[in-house]
């Protein structure tokens, strides 16, 4: 069993997290190559397949929080969410309360209920007592529907009737089929068997069916789960610590007879809870049906959780609620996402993954209060806040973190502020910056022909590439698109390519950062390391001041293509360099002639998301 403490993953990559957990057990090596290649996420073929009129596909950020111990056992936690701070806090709780042996959760009993209404009743109490004198038989019928779902030790458990006052001397009965659906959330299951047995109802309670469908409220699969926050783990200061744990007991006591504060008090509970359900496929919206109405189930709204102190001073938290969710069937067969997202957990049971689930939203639910007792929560989420205002102000990735930093210091986290920040920093001159650009290549006739001194016809893919290289006292690379985000050393996968063009520009070892935009996937054929080399020769050239040509800027970047390639021919960068289309040929010297088109012939690019070797 892989171990969940994983610390300082925030300071890392996004290519640098996904090979953490890949060494650390958490993803397998295809898991982890997805990840990098963005494969995960569900195409608008698939997505027009589960809904209708599609126009494409929306997303949304997919991170994990590390340190859960639930039941004893390791997991980390997949999440779907953009609100900044979640992840954090519960990468942070889920690390103090495993200091204590972490989380201790469960789901009992996990049985959906489907309902069908039945009005126009002339006598209520001989309808309920038909229904009863012929349980058994309805249930042989109910379970005759889904024969494969009993082989596999679920089916109809039982059936409930409950009389309604309808109000204005009308009346109905509402019939409850509790379902054990398995490892399936189950609600299209459920309702064939609610819509299977329903006329049999109707006839024999002489009357009409008014609905038949599934219960959201499933306060028959309810999840459990316990934690203890020890008081030295707290804060350092044994004082500071018992009022940090009387605060957290306070807020939950007054989240409990204040409904204005229980429906926040529990929204922060879900905080945790619907990414979870979200990265794993469930119905995240079920989830919160459910879980405010059983919030309601004694008359008035309350918490969800309860937070005492134990005999030994500790800190001990609580929560029940409804938790019906599943790790087969419904669309999760198309959600490649949601199928990894289930991979990470690594749960083997609709019960298990509930019971997980319920951990989280206390962990959660105790970082939220714990902020809100003593520094607040704007502290941390102001800085979240801020990397997506800086972003959204177009701040670029060399200057980001000094931005966000001078943001957050501020006080002012705006769009306006941001772009204000910005100017300033660069007409004070943080080094100096120029950018370029490069085209990607596609070969018509030749490939291969052309290592061996034949031609090729390749045209170009007009700005796939830029580059913007500043002057600075380290040397740092970014390609967002490829997952790059490191120092330029010999553990650098660009380090040798950098190093050749400084020894061609004359520059020694001088700082310089780059970041790189991509449009190219590497390891395509699309001539990704060629414009890469291009872009990135001129943009450096242009932030020392070095004239540089066309036909100077082309023999760098085959030098950089012999490093990445060994032999290669010379047409990538060729192209990418005069960014026209050519017919090729390499002999002693290169030959080519520049094609002058009328018009551009239709071109449809087919990527399959493998990287090749060449």
């Amino acid at each position: 069993m892989s171990n969940s403490r994983i610390s300082g993953l925030y300071r890392l990559s996004v290519a640098q997290r996904i090979a953490r957990l890949h060494e650390a057990g958490w993803l397998s090596a295809e898991d982890a190559d997805a990840l990098q290649d963005g494969r995960q996420v569900i195409n608008v073929r698939d997505a027009d397949r589960m809904i209708e009129n599609v126009i494409g596909v929306f997303g949304l950020p997919m991170a994990i929080a590390p340190n859960f111990c639930v039941n004893r056992q390791d997991y980390i936690v997949p999440l779907v969410v953009e609100e900044p701070s979640i992840v954090a806090a519960l990468s942070s709780s889920a690390g103090i309360a495993r200091k204590s042996g972490g989380f201790f959760a469960a789901c009992d009993e996990s049985l959906a209920i489907g309902q069908i209404h039945l009005t126009d009743i002339d006598n209520s109490k001989k309808a309920i007592a038909a229904i009863d004198t012929h349980k058994q038989s309805l249930l042989d019928d109910a379970n005759a529907v889904h024969p494969r779902l009993v082989a596999r030790g679920g089916g109809v458990r039982d059936i409930e009737v409950y009389p309604l006052d309808l109000g204005a001397g009308k009346t109905a009965i509402a019939v409850h089929l509790l379902v054990d659906t398995r490892d399936a959330m189950g609600a299209n299951l459920v309702n064939t068997l609610c819509e299977s047995i329903a006329p049999r109802l109707a006839l024999l309670c002489d009357a009409t069916v008014a609905m038949r469908i599934l219960s959201n409220l499933a306060d028959r699969s309810l999840a459990t789960a316990q934690a203890t926050y020890r008081l030295q783990d707290l804060a350092d200061d044994l004082g500071a610590a018992r009022k940090i744990r009387d605060a957290i007991v306070r807020a939950n006591d007054i989240a409990i007879v204040d409904r204005y504060r229980a429906v926040t008090h529990n929204k922060g509970i879900l905080n945790g809870i619907d990414p979870l359900a979200i990265a794993t496929g469930n119905d995240w919206r079920a989830i919160e049906a459910g879980a405010h109405a059983y919030a309601s189930k004694d008359g008035h709204y309350t918490a969800l959780t309860e937070w005492k102190t134990d005999d030994d001073g500790d800190l001990v938290g609580r929560i029940k609620l409804p938790l019906k969710v599943g790790i087969v069937g419904g669309t999760l067969g198309m959600n490649r996402a949601a199928l990894l997202g289930l991979r990470i957990c690594g749960v083997e049971s609709a019960g298990e993954l509930a019971g997980l689930m319920a951990a989280v939203g206390l962990a959660q639910n105790f970082a939220a209060i714990k902020a809100l007792t003593t520094s607040g929560i704007q502290k941390g989420h102001m800085r979240m806040h801020a990397r997506s205002v800086a972003a959204a102000a177009g701040v670029p990735d060399d200057l980001f973190d000094d931005v966000v930093a001078e943001l957050v210091d501020s006080g002012e986290v705006k769009s306006w502020k941001a772009r204000d920040i910005l100017r300033s920093r660069q007409l004070a001159g943080n080094g100096s910056s120029a950018s370029s650009s490069s085209a990607g290549k596609v070969i018509l006739l030749g490939e291969h022909a052309a290592v061996h001194g034949r031609h090729a016809l390749a045209v170009p893919i007009e700005n796939a590439m830029s580059a913007v290289a500043t002057t600075s006292k380290d040397s740092w690379v970014r390609v967002p698109a490829w997952g790059v985000d490191e120092a330029v050393n010999p553990e650098c996968r660009f380090f040798e390519l950098l190093r050749l063009v400084a020894r061609e520009l004359g520059i020694g070892d001088a700082g310089v950062k780059l970041t790189v935009r991509s449009s190219l996937p590497p390891g395509m054929g699309l001539g990704a390391s060629a414009a890469f080399a291009v872009c990135t020769t001129r943009a450096i050239a242009a932030a020392f001041e070095i004239t540089i040509d066309d036909k100077t800027v082309n023999r760098i970047a085959f030098e950089c293509e012999k490093l990445a390639h060994g032999t290669p021919s010379g047409v990538d960068n060729t192209v990418s360099t005069y960014a026209a289309p050519i017919l090729f040929q390499r002999t002693d010297e290169v030959h080519l002639t520049t094609l002058q088109l009328n018009e551009a012939p239709p071109l449809v690019v087919a990527c399959s998301n493998s990287a090749g070797s060449t």
